[in-house]
């Protein structure tokens, strides 16, 4: 007789039991859906910076380059013949001739 009392005793609803089983896998839900929200953060600020550490490297080189010219222009031969190639600017009775360019023959071909 005890053996089947103690059968009952399991299979008997208990609202406490209910309770703490809804609580644990309220829990656990709760859980797991904040740890997934943080690897999804983290991807997205993985992926940021990827972005920022591409930026970063542009704008060294952008700083070192910038570096260089500003070096060669407190060259004043730099800026003479800087000034010379870029603005065709002469010395005092020289001559320049400007002769085409690849890129200019091609279209006069094309235009013709």
């Amino acid at each position: 007789m005890k053996k089947d009392k103690k059968v009952k005793r399991r299979l008997r609803f208990s609202p406490i039991r209910l309770f703490l089983t809804m609580a644990v896998f309220g829990v656990a839900f709760f859980l797991l859906f904040s740890v997934g929200k943080e690897i999804l953060t983290t991807i997205e600020l993985t992926k940021e910076l990827q972005i920022f550490n591409e930026q970063l490297t542009l704008i060294e080189n952008e700083t070192r380059d910038l570096k260089e010219r500003k070096i060669k222009l407190q060259d004043p031969d730099y800026i003479k013949s800087f000034a010379r190639g870029e603005y065709s600017i002469t010395k005092e009775g020289e001559q320049v001739f400007r002769l085409p360019s690849i890129i200019e023959k091609d279209d006069a071909k094309d235009n013709n």
